[in-house]
C-alpha cells in the first residue's frame, strides 16, 4: 500500500499484511494526524497518542467484523476510528454534524459499545462475550481498560463476574500510570510493583510456549511448572490479583512494540477462559509537550502545536472555585477537599499543594467519594467534593443514603453544569438538577457569575447546613448587563415588575435572558427577568412575585422532566396562578456534540430563540 496510508485504509483487515516497517510508518502518520486535528478541534490528545501502537496491534489481530473491541471511557478511540473507515471524516471529530469523540454504535459497526464514563468496559465486554456464546455467534471480545479506570469499583465487579467464564475473553490493561491526575491508592502501588518485577513475568509466556510443544511430557511439565511458578510469584508480589480472580495474566508488555503486542494477542486467542494482558504505554507519546504534561493534554481545547499554548485562555469557574476554597480553608480547619481523579480539572491543584493533609483523591470512584465525604462529615469535618456534573450522576444513591438522609454537612461542587458542547451526550451536564431536585435535606444553588459563586461557597460552609450542591458552568463568566448588580440574595428581578411578562431562569443562560429582554424592548415589549440563584428550595418570595405576572416563560438548561420549571409551575398553581406558563427545557433527548452557542440555538435557549418564544406565545392584556 502506498503512503500516505490512512486515505487507503477502509477496514482493519487492510493492515493485516503490513510489514513492521509499514506499521511503524502508519503509527507516525496517525500521530501527526491526531496532533493536527486535535490542535484545531480540541479533544483528548495525550491518551490517544499513548495508545497508537496498541490500537494498531489490536486492529491487526482482531480485524474481523465479528470481533468486538470495547474501549473504557472511549476517549482513546481516535486511532480506532481512523482504522475503521472514518479517516476521511476524521477532521470533523467533535464538530457539529461530524463524528463523535467517543465510541458510538450508530456511527460504525466497529464501535461495539458506547462509552464516555470510566470502568464500564469489562462489564460491557463480558456481556457481549456471553451473548456470543449463548447465541452461537463467532468472534473474539476484547475490553481495553486503563489503570486509572481500575480505581473504579465497577471494574472489579466485572472482573469478579468474568473470572468464571469458561470461554475466551480478553481484557487489555493499558497501564500508563495515569488517569487524568496521577493514579492513587493500593491498585496503583500494586501495578507499580508488577512493572518493576517485569522480567519474571515476561519469561512466563515464552517458557510455557516452549515446554507445551514437547510431545507427551510437555503438558505435564507445564502443569508442574505452574505450581512452582505460583509459589515464586507469591514470594515476589505477595499476591497475584488478576490470577486470583480467575484470569490468565500476561505481561507487562511494551505497549509501543507492535510486533510483541501482535504476537501476544495472537497467542491469547487460543486460551479458553478469561485473559488479562498487561500493557505499558506512555501517555502523550510522540509529542514532547504532551509527554511532559500529560494531564494538561488529556482533554484540551484548540492549541498552537509549536508552543502548546491554548488559543483562548481566560479565568474560569474552576479556577475561581479552587482559589476561594483555599481562602475558606485558611480560616476553617474543618474544610477538606475531595476529587475523583480530577484534581486539575476541578481547580484543586492549589488546594492539593497548600493543604496536603486535607486533600483526598479517591481515584475514579465517585460512589466511594460521596460516602467517604459522608464519613468525614459524620465526625465534624466539612468536605467539599468537586466533581463534574456528568460524573455526579454515578453517586446519586450515595447522596441519598449516605449524606442527605443523615442530614450531613457535605458540599457538592458540581463543575461543568449545563451544556458542555463538543464532548457530546455522555458529558453534557444536564441531568444533575432533575436527579438532585427530589432529594430531601439538600439545597441547590446555581450561580451565574464568579462573585455569586464565591458568596455561595461562603454561606454553604457556614455551620448548620446539611447537604449543599453548588452547580456552575464550564468556562468563564457570561455576559452581564451594566445595570445588573449581583446581590447576596437567593433570587433577583431584572427589569420592571409592573409589566405583564416574566422570564425566569438560572445559571449561565440568565445572560441569554437579559439579551432577549433587550431584543424585546427594541420591539416595544417590556419584560422582567427573574434570576434564581437558589433553585432548591425555590425562594418563597420568588414564587409570590411571579404569580403577579400574566405570562411566565421558564427557560432551563437542563431536563424538562423533574426540572425546576415543572416544580415552579406546580408551586405557582398552588398559589392560585391561572395565567400563561410555558417551560422551555431539554425534553426527552440526549444532546449531541456541537458548540454550546449552537446548542442553545437548537434547544430554544439562545437570546434570539427566547425572544421569539415570548413574541409568539405571550398574551396581551
Amino acid at each position: 500500500m502506498e503512503k500516505p496510508y490512512l486515505e487507503h485504509i477502509k477496514y482493519p483487515s487492510d493492515i493485516s499484511d503490513f510489514t513492521q516497517k509499514e506499521l511503524s510508518e502508519l503509527c507516525e502518520e496517525i500521530r501527526e494526524k491526531l496532533i493536527n486535528v486535535v490542535s484545531r478541534n480540541g479533544g483528548h490528545l495525550a491518551s490517544n497518542l499513548g495508545t497508537v501502537e496498541l490500537t494498531v496491534a489490536l486492529e491487526k489481530v482482531f480485524s474481523s467484523k465479528n470481533d468486538s473491541i470495547v474501549w473504557d471511557v472511549g476517549h482513546q478511540c481516535y486511532t480506532h476510528k481512523l482504522l475503521t473507515g472514518r479517516a476521511n471524516v476524521f477532521d470533523t471529530i467533535r464538530t457539529e454534524g461530524g463524528i463523535s469523540g467517543f465510541p458510538k454504535r450508530e456511527e460504525s459497526e466497529y464501535d461495539a459499545f458506547n462509552a464516555g464514563h470510566s470502568s464500564t468496559s469489562i462489564s460491557a465486554a463480558y456481556g457481549i462475550a456471553r451473548a456470543k456464546a449463548m447465541l452461537d455467534k463467532e468472534g473474539y471480545t476484547v475490553a481495553v481498560i486503563g489503570d486509572g479506570a481500575l480505581t473504579g469499583g465497577m471494574a472489579y465487579e466485572g472482573l469478579n463476574n468474568a473470572g468464571r467464564f469458561k470461554k475466551n475473553f480478553i481484557v487489555v490493561l493499558n497501564d500508563n500510570k495515569m488517569s487524568i491526575s496521577r493514579n492513587v491508592g493500593s491498585i496503583a502501588k500494586y501495578l507499580k510493583r508488577v512493572r518493576f518485577k517485569s522480567g519474571y513475568l515476561k519469561t512466563k509466556a515464552r517458557f510455557e510456549r516452549i515446554f507445551s510443544k514437547i510431545p507427551f511430557a510437555g503438558g505435564a511439565v507445564v502443569r508442574g511448572v505452574r505450581k512452582i511458578k505460583a509459589k515464586v510469584r507469591y514470594s515476589l508480589y505477595q499476591t497475584v490479583l488478576f490470577e486470583d480472580m480467575g484470569f490468565h495474566y500476561y505481561g507487562p508488555i511494551d505497549g509501543h512494540n507492535i510486533t510483541e503486542l501482535a504476537e501476544v494477542f495472537e497467542s491469547v486467542k487460543n486460551i479458553k477462559g478469561p485473559v488479562l494482558v498487561h500493557v505499558i504505554t506512555k501517555k502523550g507519546k510522540g509529542y514532547t509537550l504532551a509527554e511532559n504534561k500529560p494531564n494538561v493534554y488529556h482533554g484540551i481545547s484548540a492549541f498552537d502545536i509549536e508552543t502548546g499554548e491554548p488559543l483562548s485562555g481566560k479565568t474560569d469557574f474552576s479556577f475561581i472555585f479552587g482559589n476561594k476554597l483555599c481562602e475558606l480553608a485558611e480560616k476553617n480547619k474543618k474544610i477538606c477537599a475531595i476529587t475523583a481523579a480530577m484534581e486539575s480539572g476541578t481547580g484543586l491543584s492549589r488546594f492539593a499543594t497548600e493543604f496536603k493533609t486535607r486533600f483526598f483523591d479517591t481515584g475514579i470512584a465517585e460512589e466511594h467519594a460521596v460516602t467517604f465525604a459522608g464519613g468525614l462529615a459524620s465526625e465534624g469535618a466539612l468536605p467539599f467534593f468537586a466533581v463534574y456534573s456528568t460524573f455526579i450522576q454515578r453517586g446519586i444513591d450515595q447522596i441519598i443514603h449516605d449524606v442527605a438522609m443523615q442530614n450531613l454537612h457535605v458540599v457538592f461542587a458540581i463543575d461543568r453544569a449545563g451544556l458542555v458542547g463538543e464532548d457530546g451526550e455522555t458529558h453534557q451536564g444536564v441531568f444533575d438538577v432533575a436527579l438532585l431536585n427530589p432529594i430531601p435535606n439538600l439545597t441547590i444553588y446555581s450561580p451565574t457569575y464568579f462573585e455569586e459563586l464565591e458568596y455561595i461557597m461562603e454561606i454553604s460552609a457556614a455551620e448548620g447546613n446539611g447537604a449543599v450542591a453548588i452547580r456552575y458552568p464550564r468556562g468563564t463568566e457570561p455576559y452581564k448587563p451594566d445595570d445588573f448588580v449581583c446581590g447576596k440574595k437567593h433570587y433577583a428581578l431584572y427589569g420592571s415588575s409592573k409589566c405583564d411578562t416574566l422570564i425566569i431562569t438560572y445559571g449561565k443562560i440568565f445572560a441569554n435572558a437579559c439579551m432577549a429582554r433587550k431584543i424585546l424592548s427594541e420591539k416595544n415589549i417590556d419584560v422582567c427577568v427573574m434570576k434564581l440563584t437558589r433553585i432548591k428550595p425555590v425562594p418563597e418570595q420568588a414564587l409570590n412575585d411571579a404569580v403577579g405576572f400574566k405570562n411566565i416563560f421558564f427557560f432551563e438548561e437542563g431536563m424538562l422532566t423533574g426540572g425546576i420549571g415543572e416544580h415552579f409551575l406546580a408551586e405557582a398553581v398552588k398559589r392560585g396562578y391561572n395565567g400563561k406558563f410555558i417551560i422551555n427545557a431539554i425534553d426527552n433527548i440526549y444532546v449531541r456534540h456541537a458548540k454550546v452557542d449552537s446548542l442553545f440555538e437548537k434547544l430554544g435557549l439562545s437570546a434570539d430563540e427566547m425572544a421569539e418564544t415570548v413574541l409568539k406565545n405571550r398574551e396581551d392584556k
